[in-house]
């Protein structure tokens, strides 16, 4: 078991997180931690911590925790995320760990010096869905990778939101862009190269739609798409993937971090076959995944070369649309 901290209460922490520790055998709901003493007493009564602080730094302070969630807004993990690191605390730090490559440097080597473990929380990626997905590209089944194309849109949102505020590091690049790049990376293993990116900004600054095209080494290419832009409609949402090869496609509309009964086609050699699988929560996974690397070492659920890699494109691309 490990004694977990929750830094903060933002509302993936409430509806996602914290219910995935409580199903996960190997987390114990010991201390969370608000800008208040009262939205922590809320969360220490209705998930039932044994500790609530009316700091972040206190709960930091607590010898008892062993790991910190770190679901606080964009702008603040690169500061929280070593500042637990001299606390001596492991670190899941949700998605994006950074916005640049630098930031993202910076942190891991905070957990190196201190000795500590940090993973970035792409609950997604600890999805059997992702694993069988990888399998078949990296199979050679589809014979040479020339083209993916991967799309995430969304609702528009108001300038309340935070997903929209420029100085929490709103736009969809960072709160969406982190999954397509991500996922285009772990299934290619690729360090991209000729990053082109265009985007639209907002009166605020903050882009509303953008794209990446890369290269990702031989003659396979890739095209990420992101926009806050659909009607506001919590089922309207696009997520779509396709790798294309010299010798066939694969073909997914599987929602990231979906449950449930989910899959994807494949077509090769001009036979089709369609792959299903069963997943569980990808939050419980990913909260027994981190717990076990916590505790036994080994290869975390998400890798250090991969945050790293997304970082560096999510910071170009941040950089050629003039965010």
């Amino acid at each position: 078991m490990v004694k977990w901290g929750v830094l903060g209460t933002a509302d993936i922490a409430r509806k996602l997180v914290i219910p995935a520790m409580e199903a996960a055998g190997s987390c114990e709901l010991y201390a969370v931690a608000g800008r208040s003493q009262k939205k922590a007493d809320q969360f220490k009564e209705e998930f039932g911590f044994e500790k609530a602080y009316g700091s972040l730094e206190a709960l930091l302070q607590d010898p008892e925790v062993q790991a910190v969630y770190i679901p606080l807004p964009n702008d603040m993990h690169k500061e929280w995320v070593i500042r637990a690191a001299e606390a001596g605390k492991d670190i899941l730090c949700e998605k994006p760990l950074a916005p640049s490559y630098e930031d993202a440097k910076a942190m891991f080597e905070a957990a190196d010096r201190c000795g500590v473990h940090l993973v970035e929380a792409f609950a997604y990626l600890n999805s059997p869905y992702m694993h069988a997905l990888k399998q078949e590209v990296q199979s050679g089944v589809l014979g040479e990778l020339l083209f993916i194309d991967a799309e995430f849109v969304t609702s528009d949102y108001n300038e309340k939101n935070i997903r929209m505020q420029k100085d929490r590091l709103g736009g969809g690049m960072l709160d969406l862009g982190c999954y397509v790049v991500s996922e285009v990376l772990y299934l290619t293993d690729a360090d991209p190269a000729d990053i082109h990116a265009c985007g639209e900004l907002n009166s605020e600054g903050v882009d509303v739609l953008a794209a990446a095209l890369m290269r990702l080494g031989g003659h396979c290419r890739a095209a990420c798409t992101v926009g806050m832009v659909l009607a506001t409609d919590a089922d309207n949402r696009i997520d779509r993937l396709e790798v294309r090869g010299t010798e066939g496609f694969i073909r997914s509309r599987t929602q990231f971090n979906e449950e449930g009964e989910v899959g994807f086609s494949v077509v090769s050699s001009g036979e089709s076959r369609s792959v299903t699988l069963t997943a569980p929560s990808n939050y419980v996974l990913e909260m027994e995944n981190v717990s076990r690397y916590f505790e036994k070492g080994g290869e975390p659920p998400v890798t250090r070369e991969l945050s790293l890699r997304v970082a560096r494109v999510l910071g170009e691309v941040l950089r050629q649309i003039g965010y």
